[in-house]
């Protein structure tokens, strides 16, 4: 087995590398071999503990990892063919299955009910209402933006949300460049220990996001049992998860960066059982129509029936 994760990339720079090794891992005639894309957060944990131990190899899948920063930049990765598979929220997949449609999501990985919206005392908030008026820094176009939008939405509140990419939002709210940020781990977890003991977690709206797989039509025509492999030890990595196994805990914090004890109550927050439901189409469909509103999806686009986009058949009977 190989195995092997490449470096965190801006979407750019993972972009030319990809295209300059001449896509090798996607376009490889090795039907065992994967080239995965993965957003460098918790939500998608049983990778690099699958990783670490051994459950790739133990699976009979090889498997390279092509580190991302957002599910948008994973995403635009997949659609140039440059993975085989690749990890994101829910929120960016309802905008790029439009712009996609050959693209297929083949598992959800794991549901989080941990969003907060990490906010400074300093700028006089202590509950949502408080919010109005303030500045929210967020990566505009992700589940992160989604979930500050429903909780402002859901209380009839108006406030303005400032891009900021993931790797700089710690910088945003310890600087004071805005009032608060919206954003998903580890990156949620960082800015409420950078904020210390001026830290308010606020929660708020309706929304859970759902952290999914997705494949190009490419792999799925020629390296389908690869593809029932690398869910089959995700699976054992996922059951490894809920035990809060040691091992499994320290291959996510080194993916992560986050310490093991602080991991372990983030991880708390997941359920990290692989599933597709079918109830996932009607969720894409409000996100795809969020996305219109924001232009992450062109207002004219008439929305696809999203359940053409579910495919579990690699996941056999382990679902749970």
């Amino acid at each position: 087995m190989t195995f092997r994760f490449r470096p965190l990339l801006t979407a750019i720079t993972a972009a030319t590398a990809l295209a300059l090794a001449g896509c090798a891992g996607s376009d490889t005639a090795d039907t065992q071999a994967l080239t995965v894309g993965f957003v460098v957060d918790p939500s998608w944990a049983q990778v690099p503990v699958a990783a670490d131990t051994g459950l790739f190899a133990e699976h009979g899948v090889e498997v390279e990892v092509i580190n991302f920063q957002s599910g948008v930049e994973a995403l635009q990765a997949a659609a140039a063919g440059q993975v085989d598979i690749t990890t994101a929220a829910d929120v960016p997949t309802a905008a790029a299955l439009t712009r996609t449609p050959t693209l297929r999501v083949v598992a959800d990985g794991s549901r989080w009910e941990g969003s907060r919206i990490v906010a400074r005392r300093s700028a006089g908030i202590t509950g949502v209402e408080d919010l109005a008026g303030k500045s929210i820094g967020t990566p505009l176009g992700t589940s992160a933006a989604y979930f500050i939008s429903n909780a402002l939405a859901t209380a009839n509140i108006e406030a303005t949300l400032v891009q900021v990419a993931p790797s700089a939002i710690v910088t945003a709210i310890s600087q004071r460049n805005v009032d608060a940020v919206s954003i998903f781990q580890p990156y949620q977890a960082q800015a409420i220990a950078a904020l210390d003991g001026d830290v308010v977690e606020l929660t708020g709206g309706t929304y859970n996001q759902h952290s999914l797989f997705l494949a190009t039509e490419s792999a799925r025509s020629t390296k389908g049992e690869a593809i029932s492999a690398f869910f089959a030890a995700l699976a054992d990595a996922g059951a490894a998860l809920t035990q809060q196994d040691s091992a499994a805990v320290d291959a996510v914090a080194e993916a992560t960066q986050l310490e093991p004890e602080l991991l372990r109550t983030v991880l708390a927050e997941f359920d990290f059982g692989i599933q597709l439901q079918p109830d996932l189409a009607t969720k894409l469909t409000d996100l795809g129509e969020w996305a219109k509103t924001q232009k992450s999806i062109e207002p004219s686009t008439t929305l696809p029936n999203y359940a053409e986009f579910l495919d579990n058949q690699y996941l056999g009977g382990g679902q749970s």
